[in-house]
């Protein structure tokens, strides 16, 4: 499939999981791909990678930038650099609170409004953000994670409604609980990662986690030219965990 051809996409953390399998997918697809990571030393060669912290203003500024200067355009925004949290709403001090919330929600604002001159210009304008099923249903011990995906959710659909008449079209995934890095420390920090792992599969109606790729399907086709009459959506890819009560 090449309905991306000739199209420039960047992703942010998209050096591992499913920032890499979408940057991977994207480029099958025909798009031109820049890799936005703090470490990039995972890019496959011959992709573009440009170092980047979605906190730092001046670096998420010079990141497009330099998009800009390789490219010459710029049409496909995947926001998907993001950290976890674990706990209740006791369990992390003010300073992770900040920490958390700046990489997964402000960093998304600070990168589209970078790239929102560009957008502009483009004909097939899209930006997806990486929220997470803890947006809309309660999870245990996953309070600041929630917090900050539940913004996410509010902000993709403001977005959606800012940007509609410009022609950019805004959307989000909601992935379930993903066979990704972050779940795999969680698994390792367990005191018993093999019942944690079982437990992670069981509370998703398909007894499994997601895959990164599957993920990856979700947000090409969010991104994709073929969608263009989908704006505002919150695309679930979570194994029918927020929609599925079965009998035990």
């Amino acid at each position: 499939m090449t309905e991306f051809d000739g199209a420039v996409a960047i992703v942010t953390g998209g050096a591992s999981g499913i920032g890499a399998a979408t940057a991977a997918l994207l480029a099958d697809r025909g798009a031109r791909v820049a890799v936005l990571d703090r470490d990039i030393s995972a890019v496959p060669a011959g992709r573009f990678g440009v170092v980047c912290d979605v906190t730092d203003r001046a670096q998420v500024d010079a990141a497009i930038e330099a998009v800009i200067a390789e490219f010459g355009e710029l049409d496909i925004v995947i926001n998907n650099a993001g950290i976890g949290a674990a706990g209740n709403v006791a369990a992390n001090d003010d300073d992770e609170w900040r920490r958390v919330l700046d990489v997964n929600v402000i960093g998304m604002a600070r990168v589209t409004r970078a790239a929102l001159p560009h957008l502009r210009a483009s004909k097939v304008a899209a930006v997806v953000n990486t929220c997470s099923v803890v947006a809309t249903i309660g999870v245990p011990d996953r309070a600041l994670y929630a917090a900050s995906k539940g913004a996410v959710a509010a902000l993709t659909l403001a977005m959606a409604a800012d940007h509609v008449r410009e022609g950019i079209r805004v959307n989000a995934v909601t992935p379930g609980t993903a066979d990704t890095p972050w779940v795999g420390r969680l698994l390792d920090a367990a005191d018993d990662p093999d019942a944690a792992e079982a437990a992670l599969k069981a509370r998703q109606p398909m007894g499994r986690l997601v895959s990164a790729h599957e993920v990856a399907h979700a947000i090409a086709y969010l991104a994709s030219p073929l969608s263009s009459s989908t704006t505002g959506t919150l695309l679930a890819v979570d194994g029918g965990m927020a929609g599925l009560r079965l009998p035990a």
